[in-house]
């Protein structure tokens, strides 16, 4: 533990430079195309995995409701809850996928 924590703060004392802040990057440089293809994937990815899972909540709530008819009211009330929290992950990353595509970022300049 010790002898860790001595090369870690001689390599922070041998090399500085790595740890000053680089210059800002200039606008239309080679990040914003990734930001682009983050965003499409991610949004992707939170899309298809809310549809299968709206798709099991669905498909469990239905078949619990051909069990149970006389519970059908408690359990559409619960499918419908689950069903706009599955969807609110969508959503938040389709927020987050706009802020990828719009957000300028915080400029210290």
């Amino acid at each position: 533990m010790r002898r860790s924590s001595m090369l870690g703060v001689l390599f922070v004392l041998a090399f500085p430079g790595l740890a000053l802040a680089a210059d800002a990057p200039a606008a239309g440089g080679w990040l914003a195309p990734f930001t682009v293809i983050a965003a499409a994937i991610g949004m992707a990815i939170a899309a298809g995995l809310c549809g299968l899972g709206q798709g099991r909540a669905v498909a469990a709530a239905v078949e619990a409701m051909a069990r149970q008819p006389g519970a059908a009211a408690r359990i559409q009330l619960a499918m419908v809850i689950g069903l706009a929290l599955i969807e609110s992950l969508a959503i938040y990353t389709l927020v987050i996928a706009l802020i990828l595509l719009f957000g300028k970022g915080i400029n210290f300049a």
